[in-house]
């Protein structure tokens, strides 16, 4: 009785749990009627899609032809684990029969999400003879959750969204420290970049920023940015600058006997600088001889960047509407520098192409299948694999706020600064003669 008025009460507060306790509501009541339903179905759906093996195919002919009333062998079916809760929705091991390959379950996917009536189902590899098969119950990406509070993070460690699998979205860059964003007007591209600058803007972090379309864009964070490049004459001076920060950066490590800057003290360790180029092509795009110049070197300046920042506190995000490779070969040499990739809608099949082709097939399908409704909806794609993703909703309002709210955290970086506002006539290194001089001391004493 106790346990018949239980269910009887969950059924009739069904809604409004669900309505304001949505994790509560699945693990108490969704997760038991879909894993009663994975157990019923299981058999059928694997004969139906074509995953299922006779145990004995002409011995089932024969029982056909004799007809004596003798039910015919049962085919073996894929033996699966116990289905074991998430926030959203469950997941359970398959061990594979022979002569299956995890990609015979990949294509029955949508089937058997149809047939457990959940959102979406996804098979990865989950060791060899085995696969990992994940339900989603909802869309997690409908409603992203409120973000995290600023500031509250580790350093360089930013939650912008929500995964498909309802976890947390987290870009941490010294995980994965350089980016590639790409993404068609109103996909969500400059959502996500906002969100990246209101949660480093609480951090002991430098900003710098790139943007050719005159500051359109980044022009919002001025006054968290250590420096602000607004075209291209500008953007090659400040990249040479930020090279020469970083052979400063080397010359400290090695008289420290460092591999990388975080092997240095605290009190010896440089600020960590995010570059932010918005608008990859505008860099790249030339109509004479001496923008072709310009081009070539940004472009060489990015890639040196991208081989040396991770070691010396120097992280790159790139962001552009249209990255291809007829922007010239130092776009595709720069691309294979950046180990991470979030691909919004885009209008160019060649730009998802060139974020995610070279990761990963199967992200490449599911950054085309993004629908023109789903703004802020990205696939992203590491050495690791792919997800679907949903960035929070920060908009410029709220971008420029928190960036003048921290405006005072901005390290000042004359060498950057001036590179931007004039002509650089000589290499500023006095804060690393100073060091060097500081740890040879050291040595001596």
């Amino acid at each position: 009785m106790v346990v018949l008025a239980t269910v009887a009460g969950l059924i009739i507060s069904g809604p409004v749990l669900r309505r304001r306790f949505p994790a509560a509501w699945w693990l108490l009541l969704g997760f038991p009627v879909a894993a009663v339903r994975v157990s019923r179905t299981w058999r059928p759906l694997m004969a139906g899609c074509g995953l299922a093996v006779s145990r004995k195919a002409a011995l089932t002919v024969v029982s056909g032809l004799v007809g004596n009333g003798a039910p015919p062998p049962q085919p073996r079916v894929p033996r699966r684990g116990p289905v074991r809760p998430t926030a959203g929705g469950f997941w359970f091991v398959v061990r594979l029969l022979p002569g299956q390959v995890p990609q015979d379950f990949a294509k029955a996917a949508p089937a058997i999400a149809e047939t457990w009536q959940v959102h979406a189902v996804r098979v990865t590899s989950w060791k060899p003879g085995f696969v990992r098969v994940a339900a989603s119950a909802a869309d997690p990406l409908a409603a992203p959750r409120i973000p995290p509070q600023r500031g509250s993070g580790v350093l360089l460690n930013v939650a912008v969204g929500v995964l498909e699998t309802g976890a947390e979205w987290v870009m941490d860059l010294r995980q994965i420290p350089h980016w590639l964003i790409v993404g068609d007007t109103r996909s969500g591209k400059s959502t996500l970049i906002n969100t990246l600058v209101a949660g480093l803007a609480p951090q002991p972090v430098a900003m710098v920023g790139i943007d050719c379309k005159g500051g359109m864009e980044l022009s919002l964070y001025e006054p968290r940015l250590s420096a602000l490049a607004t075209n291209r004459t500008q953007a090659v001076r400040l990249l040479a600058s930020l090279v020469d920060l970083t052979t400063d950066r080397m010359e400290i490590c090695r008289a420290a006997r460092v591999r990388n800057v975080w092997g240095l003290p605290d009190d010896l360790r440089p600020v960590p600088v995010v570059v932010i180029v918005d608008e990859l092509a505008e860099l790249f795009l030339i109509a004479n001889r001496g923008e072709k110049d310009e081009a070539h070197a940004a472009g060489t300046a990015l890639i040196r960047l991208a081989q040396l920042g991770a070691a010396l506190g120097v992280f790159l995000v790139v962001a552009g509407q249209r990255v291809g490779s007829d922007l010239g070969p130092g776009v595709t040499a720069l691309r294979a520098q950046l180990g991470g990739r979030v691909c919004h809608r885009v209008a160019d099949p060649g730009t998802a192409e060139m974020a995610l082709g070279d990761l990963n097939p199967g992200a490449l399908k599911a950054a085309q299948a993004i629908r023109p409704d789903q703004a802020g909806t990205a696939v992203l794609a590491s050495g690791d694999g792919w997800e679907r993703a949903r960035s929070h909703l920060v908009s410029e309002m709220d971008a420029e706020t928190t960036a003048a709210q921290y405006a005072h955290l901005t390290p000042d970086l004359p060498e950057l600064r001036h590179a931007v506002g004039t002509l650089r006539t000589a290499k500023s290194s006095a804060a690393t003669t100073v060091v060097v001089e500081r740890l040879d001391r050291d040595d001596d004493g």
